[in-house]
């Protein structure tokens, strides 16, 4: 598969955003900014944020919403490019979500907390046709204990959050085709894993829709695939036929593509260490673009199958 390099001079990419335009918004968590990149290279700076922007998606208004995880200490590993992060700053108090206005780059705060308890590092975010959001949070690593993460829905205007799962180490976030479904990554013990998302006889709009929460730890959903050594699961997107395209990096770095029923995976090799993000444009949805988080580049490929088309853009 041949790989064509976008960009490159980012500080820690994640989050593609791909716009009708060809352009890609991505976060870049170091340099605390969202970045377009045009389709020349060439790069706009959207806004700039506190803590870490990480998880980046397109909301019915048209603005971005982000999930921030309130920040990041930064090492150089040796003999090894770029920076990463390596647990939380001495100011750190919470993560959060924001919203993004992309023409004036304004940036709003519309969660800090679910049921007065404080967001640990939220990290990924995906819209139902609704119009609310799925979201992920990864927790935190603080110095003497570590701050546990889940999985949330909330409406865009701020007037509502849910925990649905608590207790796990959560990463990147999909829905299904069919919307029944949310998938999404434990990262430290590399599991892919599935919840449901709604009942297809209640309406879409409702809040009911949206289940209690379901449970603690890896005792709730179901566990569709799993990967061994050091082989960490990061962010995802869902292909149009309904294959999770799962972002694995350290060893076994790619991205692999899993059937949700089997569990089967092939893995697409790229060119870096964290190829963290994916997300698929162009007119036939066979656009992947890959961020590559180590080396600081976005990458661009011709993916096997399109990807699905999300139920809002920019």
């Amino acid at each position: 598969m041949d790989v064509e390099i976008v960009a490159e001079d980012l500080q820690f990419p994640e989050g593609p955003v791909v716009c009708e335009d060809g352009s890609v918004i991505v976060v870049e968590l170091r340099r605390q900014q969202v970045t377009r990149i045009r389709k020349d290279g060439t790069k706009q700076v959207v806004a700039r944020v506190e803590g870490a922007p990480n998880g980046l998606a397109v909301g019915p208004d048209g603005a971005l919403y982000c999930c921030n995880n309130g920040g990041s200490v930064w090492v150089q590993r040796p003999g090894r490019p770029g920076f990463v992060p390596a647990g939380a700053p001495e100011d750190y108090r919470y993560g959060w979500i924001d919203r993004i206005d992309i023409s004036t780059g304004k940036v709003e705060r519309l969660y800090t907390d679910c049921d007065g308890i404080p967001l640990a590092g939220p990290n990924d975010i995906v819209f139902d046709a609704s119009g609310g959001f799925w979201f992920t949070d990864n927790g935190k690593d603080l110095a003497t204990h570590e701050r546990h993460g889940g999985l949330f829905h909330a409406s865009a205007d701020g007037s509502s959050i849910k925990r649905v799962v608590h207790g796990l180490a959560l990463n990147g976030v999909g829905l299904s085709p069919d919307g029944e479904t949310v998938y999404a990554a434990e990262t430290p013990r590399r599991l892919l894993m599935a919840f449901p998302a709604s009942s297809k006889d209640i309406a879409a709009d409702s809040d009911a829709a949206i289940p209690a929460t379901i449970g603690h730890g890896i005792f709730c959903g179901r566990i569709v695939a799993s990967f061994p050594n050091r082989e960490m699961l990061d962010s995802l997107a869902i292909e149009a036929d309904g294959i999770v395209a799962q972002g694995k990096v350290a060893e076994g770095s790619g991205i692999a593509r899993i059937d949700p029923e089997t569990g089967q995976s092939e893995l697409v090799e790229f060119p870096d260490r964290l190829p963290t993000n994916i997300a698929f444009g162009g007119s036939d949805m066979r656009d992947a673009y890959v961020t590559l988080s180590a080396t600081g580049r976005l990458a661009k490929v011709r993916w096997p199958a399109p990807g699905m088309r999300l139920p809002f853009g920019c």
